[in-house]
């Protein structure tokens, strides 16, 4: 496989090129805030329940305005997607860019910056509103897993394949290694989370939980 590429990339519906004038910059920070707001909008009521008309409300522009920079609330909602994820993944590039770590080590990183993520506010309420809304809108599934989770997984396998090149790794599919370890990294913690029950999420409590997904995931593909 090729190096793993930026969690993001060209094609995602919320890059933006670099402001050309003063005028395309204030558009471009309107931009941020209108998306910043209606993220808000649609944590707190959902896809279905989120209406364009209450986002620009809450964002303080006219309908008109909003659009203006998003054709409808599908793609305000793909764009919020897609920054919040950037937002929250950047950390991964630095794991993925660091292939010198013992495996041990390494998958404790990962799997530690695995958990942080997934169980900030903000990813778990994308995530409820996904499994909640994707079967009414189907488009939400394929945001979340175009630009979200298949980017990571694909990430993750070039990451693993760097291991396995060296003999660190012993890999018959790396893509289902990848899927396996992000399953690993949902036990206790996230699960507890997803459900609205009580649980342990300091640092130590999800310190513990990484080294245990790296000792299993190492007993079955540690050479």
């Amino acid at each position: 496989m090729s190096n793993a590429k930026p969690l993001f990339y060209s094609n995602s519906p919320m890059d933006n090129t670099f402001p050309k004038s003063g005028r395309e910059a204030r558009k471009n920070a309107k931009r941020d805030q209108i998306i910043q707001d209606a993220g808000l909008v649609f944590l707190e009521k959902g896809y279905g329940g989120a209406s364009m008309s209450v986002i620009a409300r809450k964002a303080g522009v006219s309908k008109g305005t909003l659009y203006n920079h998003f054709t409808d609330k599908e793609e305000l909602f793909s764009a919020f997607f897609c920054v919040s994820s950037k937002q929250h993944l950047q950390n991964l590039d630095t794991v993925f860019q660091d292939k010198e770590l013992p495996p041990q080590e390494a998958l404790e990183h990962a799997a530690e910056t695995l958990i942080n993520i997934f169980a900030t506010p903000v990813s778990i309420g994308l995530f409820r509103i996904i499994v909640a809304e994707a079967i009414h809108f189907p488009s939400l599934a394929e945001t979340f897993w175009r630009y979200g989770f298949s980017t990571v997984l694909e990430n993750l396998a070039n990451w693993f394949e760097s291991y396995a090149s060296k003999g660190s790794l012993k890999l018959a599919d790396s893509n289902l290694a990848a899927e396996q370890f992000i399953a690993m990294c949902q036990t206790k913690i996230l699960l507890h989370i997803h459900f609205g029950l009580s649980v342990d999420q300091s640092p130590e409590a999800i310190k513990k939980i990484a080294q245990l997904t790296a000792n299993s995931f190492l007993k079955i593909y540690r050479p």
